[in-house]
């Protein structure tokens, strides 16, 4: 069962059906607790019916929440879902930016060109109620003008014809000429106190509508009133609706009443001429005075049942023989429209199309990137700020696999200098064999991973030393190679022996030792400038010009306490006497390998009981800060202090100092001192 269950999870998990979210969870909660009470209710209905029907309030209302939730999880997911693509994203962008406001502009034209339908409906049978009216003003008037000459005249008014059966009526002095009392039930009977002295009006007189007009004029014997009234019947709509489709008359406009019978309906909706000529429905108010006391009251009401093309061939009977170019250019006006929408939504798709396809690339790009393939290369074709994009990529993955590619050789490059590293560590001497008369130690600490500085002792007996002390010119791996070359040159010259004759030009000859007068001098022999001078001429045929190391070398013979020495450009070392003397060596000549055929001259002296013998190079002197450089005197100073205590001692209280100087500044050059005490 937990292994179904956790398929099921996993299952969803894949889906993106799990729940994740804080609205997840609890919705899944709301759902449980609505399935628990919906359990609950159905246990407890089987007591007792009253029981369940107590959760039946909660279930419903959890049930709703539950479900509002839902449709917001599920729109939530449906909108990761779908707009996960850019594309999909970019259709819905459209959509919302373009083709909605379209719809809504368009609903809203097709609003107002109904309203305007509908209005236009309603201009074309007012104007027709309007011209009934007008027709019977100027009815009304003729007779007015006719009752008045005659009383004019002198005639009686009796005298004046009765025009009942023409819709008109005449009062004098507010009485009726030749009253009819068929007419008393139907017709005005009187007249109201605020009539106007001339007026045209749809009217509401017992009920029932009328289309009057009036004249109130006075006369020698008194005051005229003529009334001409024409009911608002079927034959009055019928002239409403002549050509225009179906007019239906109510009695009053009350929209709020949906049962209202019509008083009178006319004419036929149209039929439809084409496939786009819809049914236009619209109504109209119509002004209605109440007769009795010719004041405003609830206007009638026409509902109007036409078609568009009816409307507009009463709106284009104006314009003529114009009305067929002004539908022709509509037509066009049409088409081009749509020709302009359909090559925009090509150029949309087409953008939409260079958009995605960029985006897709540099997603497919970052897959390649992903599996560790820096080669892959984004296509470039077009000239737009999504190809500068891509050229940008293209660029940064040329970055990134160079600088990979740079790595690597970073790393063989350290790979190797650790080894040249550990290689150059054998070099320098691990275990140094002390004379009896003379103590010696020796430190070295490069400024980089390998050192350009030399310094080696070479026990020749019991009672013999050669001491050497080297500063090669650069720094890394080139001056570490040279130092070695010095390094195996030293010894082997010191080791094995010279030429007895003509020893600095044996070097480099391409002789034999046979071919070299056949004899050796032994290493022990030679003298410190003898070895300089043959270490000079090999380093100048077999390095490059800019190449060249200084040299110190010094030969000790503790049987007599003599100290031989020669110095090719190095700091001169100095012997520190008890007594605080100080002296310089510095016979010798010229650095090693710059020039040939050099010379180089030696000096000698006694090392007496406790004079120290101090060599070192430009990294302990040289370093600066804020106050000058460490300097040579403070060295010595240094050195003076602290004679009593052991050389390996005293070679760290340097260091030391030589580190506070520096500070937190990266050390400039290699760092080598070399100690020696006569015992």
């Amino acid at each position: 069962m937990a292994r179904g269950l956790l398929s099921i999870r996993l299952w969803l998990e894949k889906n993106g059906l799990f729940p994740k979210g804080k609205l997840a969870f609890f919705t899944l909660y709301l759902v449980g607790l609505d399935l628990l009470f919906l359990a609950i209710e159905n246990v407890a209905g089987l007591v007792r019916s009253s029981y369940g029907k107590s959760l039946s309030g909660w279930i419903v209302f959890l049930t709703l929440v539950a479900l509002l939730l839902l449709a917001v999880l599920g729109v939530r997911w449906a909108s990761s879902q779908l707009l996960w693509r850019l594309r999909n994203r970019l259709i819905v962008t459209y959509i919302f930016i373009g083709v909605i406001p379209l719809i809504l502009l368009g609903a809203l034209g097709l609003g107002t060109f109904y309203l305007l339908a509908g209005q236009s409906a309603t201009y074309i049978v007012t104007a027709k109620l309007n011209s009934e009216l007008k027709e019977l003003k100027a009815t009304n008037l003729a007779i007015a003008a006719q009752a008045r000459s005659r009383l004019e005249h002198g005639e009686a008014a009796d005298a004046i014809p009765s025009l009942k059966d023409s819709g008109t009526w005449i009062w004098l002095n507010g009485k009726p000429v030749n009253p009819s009392g068929d007419d008393l039930a139907a017709n005005p009977t009187s007249l109201p106190e605020h009539l106007p002295s001339e007026f045209t009006a749809v009217v509401r007189d017992q009920g029932k509508l009328f289309l009057r007009s009036g004249v109130i004029q006075s006369t020698p014997k008194g005051k005229l009133s003529v009334v001409s009234s024409k009911p608002f019947d079927q034959r009055v709509l019928l002239g409403l609706a002549e050509q225009l489709g179906e007019v239906t008359l109510f009695p009053r406009l009350d929209t709020g009443n949906n049962t209202q019978r019509p008083l009178h309906s006319v004419g036929t909706l149209p039929p439809a001429i084409q496939a786009l000529d819809p049914q236009v429905n619209f109504p109209a108010s119509i002004p209605v005075a109440e007769w009795a006391t010719w004041t405003s009251t609830d206007p009638a009401a026409i509902g109007i049942q036409t078609r568009l093309s009816t409307i507009y061939e009463h709106l284009s009977s104006a314009s003529g023989v114009f009305a067929p170019a002004i539908r022709i250019g509509l037509y066009v006006v049409m088409i081009l429209f749509g020709l302009i929408e359909i090559v925009a939504l090509y150029i949309g798709n087409r953008l939409t199309r260079s958009i995605t396809r960029a985006v897709g690339q540099l997603y497919q790009a970052t897959t390649h990137i992903k599996r560790g393939d820096f080669s892959h290369r984004v296509p470039v074709k077009s000239n737009d700020q999504l190809a500068s994009l891509a050229s940008s990529f293209n660029l940064m993955n040329e970055s990134i696999e160079n600088l990979i590619s740079e790595q690597k050789e970073k790393q063989r490059l350290e790979h190797e200098i650790s080894i040249a590293q550990e290689v150059q560590a054998q070099l320098f001497p691990r275990v140094i064999s002390q004379l009896p008369s003379l103590e010696v130690h020796g430190f070295c600490r490069p400024a980089r991973s390998v050192s350009g500085d030399y310094y080696d002792f070479l026990s020749l007996g019991s009672e013999r030393l050669i001491l050497a002390v080297g500063d090669v010119s650069g720094k890394g791996i080139s001056a570490a190679l040279l130092m070695a070359t010095i390094h195996s040159a030293v010894r082997a010259y010191s080791l094995e022996g010279i030429p007895a004759l003509r020893q600095v030009q044996v070097v480099g000859a391409g002789l034999t030792r046979s071919e070299a007068y056949g004899s050796l001098l032994p290493g022990a022999e030679v003298s410190p400038g003898t070895l300089l001078s043959l270490l000079n001429h090999q380093l100048y045929h077999s390095t490059p010009m800019e190449k060249y190391a200084t040299m110190f070398l010094a030969k000790y013979d503790g049987l007599e306490r003599t100290f031989s020495f020669s110095n090719a450009g190095h700091l001169p070392p100095v012997i520190l006497g008890e007594r605080g003397t100080v002296r310089r060596l510095e016979d010798g000549g010229t650095v090693v390998g710059l020039f040939d055929d050099i010379h180089y001259d030696e000096g000698a002296l006694e090392l007496r009981p406790g004079d120290i013998f101090l060599a070192f190079s430009d990294g302990v002197t040289e370093p600066e800060n804020d106050f000058g450089e460490f300097g040579e005197q403070r060295l010595i100073e240094l050195v003076q202090e602290n004679r009593d205590l052991p050389l390996e001692r005293i070679s760290e209280v340097v260091t030391a100092a030589v580190d506070d100087w520096i500070g937190v500044g990266e050390q400039p050059d290699d760092v080598t001192l070399v100690l020696a005490r006569a015992r």
